[in-house]
């Protein structure tokens, strides 16, 4: 995949357009950027998104809400990530006037069966350092009157905010160039050189070292700079609705997670806009981007087809896929998943919205990856596995991945 011309050829001679070259205007992307130039002021950085503005896929359609890092395993990068990143998000909305609120959520228990799960999220919590409070059947109401389980948690920590102002933020506050509409191509990388990457524009940017940080296309970014990432990105499709009356719901509301899946269930979340979206359900995408049944990418369907894990996914887990398959294409089958929690709610009640597409890194024995994943490479550094919560724990990562790459800059 790497090309040569006479651009290229000339690299030793030609001073470097940049220092840190980042692919990729999504939340992990600006935020690299912004804790490049933090840490090393001075440090000359580009970031190259495809679309004509920042944060149009992942972290512009996802929920918007600030997790806590309940979910995740103790002395995990998602679990100190998140915890960390739930707090520095917060701080970093109210000093620059983004829009944002510490709301507070129930995880709550339907069945019997969810409760041992529901206590080992209370003991996870606690080992994680968030505050938790049980609540029996009779004190849902106390935040939630409409809501219905056997028992809940309630999370002080959770919140919701604007992603998408706080990339725009991040993009403003870095100092870094940001080149909009530049969609990678070819990268041709000399590890005693530096890195030189095409657009498909034509246009040639030369660096020291290069970040991947494109989201739902990392693992091609990566085979393009010549590392193998050992894992595939295999889309899942997240469809979401929006409640027709909102006041049904305060606050957020979530059910008990299968500690199977990195997917959360089907939720409430009222938003910073007042508004509550219900969902997602996951299911496979027919294309990277593929927002809806009716975007398919042979190419990219072929690519998730032809790696090993996407079949041993499917023959593990068919039961819940089937499950989630069927909430994607009847309505009447996502309301009843809803009417667990809410048992109020009519069909009529949801009202199509967008939907996002989780970029979910899967190993080639189909174990989906449960941590974010950063590799190294000659000169390159790259973010492998930046699902959800990556937009809460944007800031410590960022600055992980800010310092891999000074490092890198520092060696060469």
């Amino acid at each position: 995949m790497h090309y040569r011309n006479r651009e290229v050829e000339q690299v030793r001679e030609i001073a470097h357009d940049c220092d840190a070259l980042v692919i990729g205007g999504g939340i992990v992307g600006l935020s690299t950027a912004y804790a490049i130039t933090r840490a090393a002021p001075g440090t000359r950085v580009t970031v190259l998104e495809k679309e004509p503005g920042p944060a149009r896929h992942q972290t512009g359609r996802n929920s918007g809400v600030i997790h806590s890092g309940i979910y995740y395993r103790p002395g995990s990068l998602k679990a100190r990530y998140a915890v960390r990143g739930a707090a520095e998000m917060v701080k970093f909305c109210a000093e620059y006037g983004i829009a944002h609120a510490v709301t507070g959520k129930l995880i709550v228990a339907t069945r019997r069966e969810e409760l041992p799960r529901l206590h080992a999220l209370v003991q996870r919590g606690r080992e994680n350092g968030i505050p938790v409070r049980e609540l029996g059947a009779a004190q849902i109401a106390e935040y939630e009157p409409e809501v219905r389980g056997l028992a809940a948690i309630h999370v002080g920590t959770t919140g919701v905010c604007d992603y998408t102002g706080v990339a725009r933020q991040l993009a403003a506050a870095s100092g870094a160039e940001i080149r909009y509409g530049a969609r990678v191509v070819r990268v041709d990388r000399r590890p005693d050189r530096g890195v030189a990457v095409r657009t498909a524009r034509g246009d040639v940017v030369r660096a020291r070292v290069l970040v991947n940080c494109a989201g739902l296309h990392c693992d091609e970014v990566a085979r393009l700079t010549g590392d193998e990432p050992e894992a595939r990105i295999v889309p899942f499709r997240g469809e979401y609705y929006e409640l027709a009356r909102p006041e049904l719901v305060r606050g957020l509301v979530y059910p008990v997670p299968d500690p199977a899946f990195p997917f959360l269930g089907v939720h409430l979340t009222r938003g910073i806009d007042g508004g509550v979206h219900i969902g997602p359900n996951a299911v496979p995408a027919l294309a990277r981007e593929g927002y809806g049944w009716g975007v398919v990418r042979p190419r990219e369907l072929a690519g998730t087809l032809s790696w090993p894990g996407s079949w041993r996914i499917a023959r593990r887990h068919w039961r819940y896929g089937a499950g989630e398959l069927r909430r994607s294409v009847s309505k009447a089958a996502f309301t009843e998943a809803v009417r667990r929690l809410l048992p109020c709610v009519e069909e009529s009640d949801l009202v199509p919205a967008p939907a996002g597409v989780r970029a979910q890194a899967v190993l080639r024995d189909g174990t989906l990856v449960d941590d974010f994943l950063i590799r190294e490479g000659a000169r390159a550094v790259h973010v492998l596995n930046a699902p959800s919560p990556a937009a809460t724990a944007s800031l410590p990562i960022g600055r992980e991945v800010a310092r891999r790459a000074l490092r890198a800059l520092a060696a060469g």
